[in-house]
């Protein structure tokens, strides 16, 4: 049986629920063609078939189309700027803070998170919602397991502090660990969090179609408390954020703009 990308992606919606037409087709027809290819099977409708029979292959795809890539401290100087400018002026106006890592990958944004906020309030107080569509990457995410290169932007302070080296292994201490609340979620479909004072979304939406990126950030806008912060990634400043009435406070933070 020959398939079309378009049968495939249909089919995967069926099997997965996740929407591989919200993503870019160029980029992720181009990721699935080289992973069936290397997977050698013949076509989309016999790479299909053995997802179906086998767990264990659907879970690498899964990981494989949602695209983890992450580190620590990723673009420091939009760390810099959430340390001393964004974060106090934020706990300046709220006892507590609800903030939320969508997309979170392997953990390192929200454990970034933990460790940073930890130069300002108690490490009992930190509770940091993470989230991610891939069960698998979850799982690796709480393990808190890191090579020497995912820390390489991290000041080294919080290394000291926050980290045991086991061979070539990074482990993260269990009261950054503890933190960190991460669930399975779905950015397309699932319900958003709400009054969320930081939404930490970066380096993400760039796979994503013009018209799934627009139905997220208005969820971004609805998610965000009225003095929210929504956090972007180096490619990702939004175009006329008005459009979703957003304005922007520095380079890659934005909040809401005052309702007309």
């Amino acid at each position: 049986m020959q398939w079309s990308y378009l049968d495939f992606i249909q089919s995967i919606f069926k099997l997965t629920t996740i929407d591989l037409s919200s993503y870019k087709e160029r980029q992720m027809k181009r990721r699935i063609d080289a992973l069936i290819a290397r997977s050698e099977y013949k076509n989309y409708h016999a790479y299909f078939k053995a997802l179906v029979a086998n767990k264990e292959l659907r879970d690498e795809f899964m990981s494989y189309i949602t695209i983890n890539v992450s580190e620590f401290y990723r673009n420091p100087k939009q760390w810099e700027a959430l340390e001393k400018d964004i974060l106090p002026n934020l706990l300046q106006k709220h006892d507590e803070l609800k903030i939320w890592s969508a997309a979170c990958s392997t953990g390192e944004e929200p454990y970034s998170l933990a460790m940073l906020l930890s130069r300002f309030i108690p490490l009992n107080q930190i509770k940091i919602i993470a989230t991610d569509i891939d069960a698998s990457i979850l799982q690796k995410a709480k393990e808190g397991s890191y090579i020497e290169k995912n820390l390489q932007n991290l000041p080294k302070e919080l290394i000291v502090k926050y980290f045991h080296k086991q061979g070539a292994e990074y482990y993260i201490d269990d009261s950054i660990k503890t933190c960190v609340d991460f669930r399975q979620h779905d950015l397309l479909k699932d319900e958003y969090p709400k009054n969320c004072h930081l939404i930490v979304c970066r380096n993400v939406l760039i796979y994503f179609t013009e018209e799934a990126k627009s139905k997220i950030y208005n969820k971004f806008y609805k998610s965000l408390h009225p003095e929210g912060i929504l956090f972007v990634g180096s490619t990702e400043q939004i175009i006329l954020p008005q459009r979703y009435n957003f304005v922007p406070v520095q380079s890659f933070f934005y909040k809401k703009a005052y309702e007309i």
